[in-house]
C-alpha cells in the first residue's frame, strides 16, 4: 500500500512512490537518474533522523580509538630466503609489507606501500598477493571499486615499478614451481558474465620484459553454472590443485606445480552431493570426504601418480556421529586435523605422527585455552616445521598468537591484541545456554556481559547468521566494548544453517530445513528473557548477509519481539533474486536455498523470503545498510525492503537506509571509515536499547 501522508509525509517513499511499480523493482534500473535520487534522499532522511545521535557516535568512534593499539606491526614469518612483515602505522588505513634477508634484521627495506597504491582511491582492496618461489618478484590483485574485479600486478623486489599485466580477472593468484633466470609461470582465476570464477589460466611472466606478456593460456573451464573453480598450491609444493565445486559438490585435479604445463589429473571425480578437500605428502595424497557418512572421513592413498583416478583410498579417521572433521593439514612429519564436536559446539584440533611407512607414531589433541573458544591454526609456510603458529580467542580473551613447539609441546605467546581503557577483558564473563527450539532442538547461545552486571536482565545485542555451514565461533571485538561498557549484552544465537555443531546442523538449516533457523533464532531470544539474561522489551537483532535475511523473515513473523533491527547488506529478496539467473552468484546459491523453477521450491522460499512477507503491523526501529557496488547483495534488496516496510509500518518506530555509494559487500575499505560506520551503528543500538544520553534519545523521538 502507499504511504499514508499523515505518517510518511516527505519522506523518499512518498515522493518516489510508483503506482505502476508497487514493488519497487523499478530501484533494479541502476542507470535510471531516480534510482541514485532515490537513495540519496534515503541518505539525507537517514542523516536528518540519525543527527542528535551524531555526538554520541563521534564519542563512540573516539573511545573505539583509545582502546585500541593503532599501530601495528603483524607477526613476522620467515620463508627460504627473507622474512615478511606489514606495519600500519597510527595514521594510516593501509600498511608497509617489508621484509629483511633471514638472520639479518637491520637489513629490512619496505618493498610494497599499499598506502600509496590507496592513496587516490575511494575505495582499495587487494585480494591477494604472492611470492615468486625465490622471493624475488610480487604479484598481487587490487579492486578499485569494490565490485570483486580485480587488476593484476607484477613488481621485482624490493623497488621494481609495479606493471600493470590484466584486468577483470578474480582475486587469488598462485605461482607454479617452474621458476627460472628467464621467468615463471603464475596461474589466475576469470569470471563469466555472472561474475561466477569459471576458469583457471596460466601465463608465462618474462622477468627481462613483464611488459611483452603473452596471451594466457586457459588450464581448465568449469562450464556447469552451479559450480566455481580456484587454484591452490600444497604446501608440499609439489601439486598445484584445482578445485571446482558447488555448495555440496566437489570435483579436485592436480598439476605437478614444476611442470604446470602438463594436463590436469582427476583426483577425484565429482559425484552429487560429495564434498572432499585434497592434501598431500611425499608419496601419499589425503582426502577428506563424506561418501562413507555426512560427517566426513579421511582417507588415504600411497601413490604420487595418478594414473587410475579410481586408485584404492584407505581410511585413516574413520566417520564418526558425534564429531565432523572440517579441514586437513599436512607437513613432513604428518597431519593436524580440524575436528568438531556436535555435543559441545567446540572445535578441536587434533595432531597425527605418522613415521616413513605410514604408522600412526602420535595421536593427540592440541590443549584448549578455555572453552568455548576459537583455536586456528595460522599459516604455517614451511613444510618440514615442529613449530606452528596457534591464534586463539574467545568473547572475553583478546587475540593471541603463540609459537607451539610440536616436540617438547611448549607454548610460546609471540604477540596479544592489547586493550586499553577502563573495561578490561578479565572484567567480562561469557556463558552458554541453550534453547529449545520449536521442534525439541537444543540450540547454543552465547552471551557475554561485564561480570559486575551478570546476574540481572540486561538490553541485549543479539547477532544471527546461520547459513553456508559457516560457524560463529567466539571471537573477542574491541568495538564491542563500547556496549558492554554502556551496560548492554551480546549475545550470538548459533542457530541451524550454520556449522557450530558440525554438518548435521548445516543440513537442518537449509533447502527445505530452512525454517529450522528462524525458529531458532526466535528460540534464542526467549531463553534469553526466560533465564534472566535479558530484557524482554530491550532486545535488538542483529544480521549481516544471510544473516539479515534470518532477521529480516524473523522482524515479519514476530516484530514485537524485538525494540530494533540492525540488517547489514541483507539478503531479503531471496525469491526474486532466486529466479534470476544472470545475477551473480544466483545459479552456485541452488544447493543452498532451492531452485525455484521448481514450484515446491518456490513456494518455500516465498514464505520465508522478507520482502515477500512484508505485512501491515508494528515493526521496530529499522536500520537498513546496502552498498552501491555489491555484486553479493544488490543495493537494491535494501532499498526495496526499506520503501515497502515504511508503507506497511503502523507504529512509530523509525525505518531508515543508508546506501553507502562508494563501497562493495564488504563495506568500506579503510579501517577508520569502516570504524566511523562502526560507532554510528552502535549509537542507534544503544538509542534503541535505552543507554543512549537522555538528550539524544529525547531528540530522536
Amino acid at each position: 500500500m502507499k504511504a499514508q501522508p499523515d505518517k510518511h509525509e516527505g519522506s523518499p517513499v512518498t515522493h518516489y512512490y510508483r503506482a505502476n511499480s508497487p514493488e519497487w523493482h523499478w530501484l533494479e534500473e541502476r542507470d535510471a537518474p531516480d534510482v541514485s535520487l532515490f537513495l540519496e534522499a534515503a541518505n539525507h532522511q537517514h542523516d536528518e533522523w540519525f543527527a542528535p545521535l551524531r555526538p554520541l557516535a563521534e564519542t563512540l568512534y573516539q573511545s573505539h580509538l583509545a582502546r585500541r593499539e593503532l599501530a601495528i606491526t603483524s607477526l613476522k614469518t620467515a620463508l627460504d630466503h627473507f622474512t615478511f612483515w606489514s606495519d600500519t602505522t597510527a595514521e594510516d588505513d593501509y600498511p608497509c609489507w617489508w621484509r629483511h634477508p633471514n638472520n639479518q634484521p637491520d637489513a629490512h627495506e619496505c618493498f610494497l606501500d599499499v598506502r600509496e597504491r590507496a592513496a587516490d582511491q575511494p575505495f582499495y582492496d587487494m585480494g591477494d598477493m604472492a611470492l615468486s618461489p625465490n622471493e624475488q618478484w610480487l604479484a598481487w590483485t587490487e579492486d578499485t571499486q569494490g565490485d570483486e574485479r580485480f587488476t593484476l600486478w607484477l613488481k621485482a623486489l624490493p623497488d621494481g615499478k609495479p606493471q600493470q599485466l590484466l584486468s577483470d580477472i578474480g582475486p587469488s593468484v598462485c605461482w607454479a614451481e617452474d621458476e627460472t633466470t628467464n621467468g615463471a609461470t603464475l596461474l589466475f582465476t576469470r569470471f563469466d558474465d555472472t561474475q561466477r570464477p569459471d576458469s583457471i589460466w596460466r601465463v608465462w611472466i618474462p622477468f627481462s620484459t613483464p611488459e611483452r606478456l603473452a596471451e594466457p593460456a586457459l588450464v581448465m573451464r568449469e562450464n556447469d553454472s552451479e559450480f566455481w573453480i580456484g587454484i591452490g598450491k600444497t604446501r608440499s609444493k609439489a601439486w598445484l590443485l584445482i578445485e571446482s565445486g558447488s555448495k555440496d559438490t566437489t570435483e579436485i585435479h592436480a598439476v605437478p606445480a614444476d611442470q604446470p604445463h602438463s594436463p590436469p589429473m582427476c583426483l577425484h571425480a565429482r559425484q552429487a552431493g560429495v564434498e572432499v578437500s585434497i592434501d598431500h605428502r611425499p608419496g601419499t595424497f589425503y582426502r577428506l570426504q563424506n561418501l562413507s557418512g555426512p560427517h566426513f572421513q579421511l582417507d588415504f592413498t600411497r601413490a604420487d601418480q595418478h594414473s587410475n583416478p579410481a586408485a584404492e583410498w584407505k581410511s585413516l579417521i574413520a566417520h564418526r556421529e558425534d564429531t565432523t572433521l572440517e579441514g586437513i593439514d599436512a607437513f613432513e612429519w604428518g597431519l593436524i586435523t580440524a575436528e568438531r564436536s556436535h555435543r559441545d559446539a567446540q572445535v578441536m584440533l587434533r595432531r597425527l605422527v605418522l613415521d616413513k611407512d605410514h604408522n600412526l607414531t602420535l595421536d593427540k589433541h592440541i590443549e584448549l585455552p578455555e572453552t568455548p573458544c576459537s583455536q586456528l591454526l595460522e599459516d604455517s609456510p614451511h613444510f618440514d616445521a615442529n613449530t606452528v603458529h596457534l591464534r586463539e580467542e574467545s568473547f572475553t580473551r583478546p587475540p593471541s598468537w603463540y609459537a607451539l613447539n610440536l616436540d617438547s609441546g611448549e607454548r610460546t605467546l609471540l604477540k596479544q591484541v592489547p586493550v586499553y581503557g577502563q573495561l578490561q577483558p578479565d572484567q567480562l564473563v561469557s556463558q552458554r545456554i541453550w534453547a529449545t527450539s520449536a521442534d525439541g532442538e537444543r540450540v547454543p547461545v552465547s552471551i557475554v556481559m561485564r561480570a559486575d552486571l551478570a546476574g540481572q536482565p540486561l538490553p541485549t545485542l543479539l547477532y544471527g547468521y546461520g547459513a553456508y555451514g559457516e560457524a560463529l565461533d567466539p571471537w573477542f571485538s574491541i568495538a564491542r566494548l563500547e556496549l558492554l561498557e554502556r551496560g548492554a549484552a551480546f549475545a550470538v544465537a548459533h542457530v541451524r544453517g550454520g556449522g557450530e555443531r558440525g554438518e548435521p546442523w548445516y543440513l537442518n538449516g537449509k533447502m527445505a530445513h530452512k525454517e529450522n533457523s528462524f525458529n531458532d533464532f526466535l528460540a534464542a531470544r526467549e531463553a534469553l528473557v526466560n533465564q534472566g539474561l535479558s530484557q524482554p522489551e530491550r532486545i535488538v537483532a542483529c544480521g549481516a548477509s544471510a544473516g539479515g535475511l534470518l532477521v529480516g523473515t524473523c522482524i515479519n513473523r514476530k516484530p514485537e519481539a524485538f525494540c530494533a533491527a540492525v540488517l547489514e547488506v541483507p539478503f531479503l529478496d531471496v525469491l526474486r533474486t532466486m529466479q534470476n539467473p544472470e545475477l551473480p552468484l544466483t545459479t552456485a546459491e541452488y544447493s543452498e536455498w532451492g531452485n525455484p523453477e521448481d514450484p515446491e521450491v518456490a513456494e518455500r522460499i516465498a514464505g520465508y523470503s522478507p520482502i515477500d512477507n512484508i505485512r501491515a503491523q508494528h515493526y521496530p526501529a529499522l536500520w537498513i545498510e546496502g552498498n552501491w557496488f555489491d555484486t553479493r547483495v544488490s543495493y537494491w534488496e535494501p532499498a526495496k525492503f526499506y520503501a515497502r516496510v515504511s508503507e506497511a509500518q503502523q507504529g512509530n518506530a523509525p525505518v531508515l537506509l543508508h546506501t553507502d555509494m562508494t563501497s562493495g559487500h564488504g563495506g568500506a575499505s579503510g579501517r577508520f571509515k569502516a570504524w566511523r560506520d562502526t560507532a554510528r551503528q552502535d549509537a542507534f543500538i544503544l538509542w534503541a536499547l535505552g543507554l543512549a544520553p537522555e538528550d539524544a534519545a529525547k531528540q530522536t523521538q
